[in-house]
């Protein structure tokens, strides 16, 4: 495990774990928080901000998944906060769905977005494999970004399509699951209409995070 974070490490020691997230509260303010503040303020920004971000979604057709813009706020908190971070925030986000809040895309909420017992027998919501998928998908990103990937665009890039196949990696087999269909209806539907959607998606959230290090790098009397 060791060596393989080792070579995947793009940063020397003393900078190792540091994201942007780092640099987002004010010097001034972090000054009077509480170390376990500011990570509690952060988290429960990352989760409202995937909470926006999945205000933006249609339908196309009878297709079970909807079009959302989540899968941007979940590369986007993941890389920005961190693999801890990162998934209490995506995990806050899911548990506010959860428990009824209409956080998810569509302005959907409930358990039974993801799974709920009906007559007896446990039925899965089309689409819960890809919000359990934002939870592995920020702490991939996440721990990336600590490794230093989001600090060039290459390696940001590549950090957010490992991302975003990770959502796909849970999402598909729940929608094949829950929907009973076909593994080529699962990815004709599931899948291939989303890919340029998500393609944008993630040169956009790729695209924040070398622009982000470059303004922190410039600002006068940074840390």
């Amino acid at each position: 495990m060791t060596l393989a974070t080792s070579r995947l490490n793009r940063l020397p020691a003393p900078e190792r774990g540091i994201t942007i997230g780092d640099f987002l509260v004010p010097i001034r303010i972090g000054e009077r928080l509480s170390s376990r503040a500011r990570h509690a303020g952060l988290v429960l920004a990352g989760a409202l901000l995937i909470a926006l971000t999945a205000l933006i979604s249609f339908r196309i057709g009878d297709n079970p998944v909807p079009f959302s813009g989540q899968t941007f706020g979940v590369l986007l908190v993941g890389g920005a906060l961190g693999f801890r971070r990162g998934v209490l925030a995506s995990l806050l986000y899911v548990a506010i769905g959860v428990i009824g809040l209409p956080a998810f895309a569509e302005h959907k909420g409930g358990v039974a977005v993801i799974a709920s017992v009906q007559e007896g027998r446990l039925v899965l919501g089309a689409t819960g494999g890809y919000l359990l998928g934002f939870l592995l998908a920020s702490g991939i990103v996440g721990r990336l970004a600590e490794l230093g990937w989001d600090r060039r665009l290459g390696g940001s890039v590549a950090a957010m399509l490992i991302g975003n196949a990770a959502i796909y990696a849970a999402g598909l087999p729940w929608l094949m699951a829950a929907t009973g269909m076909s593994p080529a209806d699962t990815i004709a539907n599931g899948l291939t209409p989303f890919v340029l959607w998500d393609l944008v998606k993630l040169a956009l959230a790729a695209g924040v995070f070398p622009v982000a290090w470059w303004v922190v790098g410039h600002r006068p009397g940074e840390r």
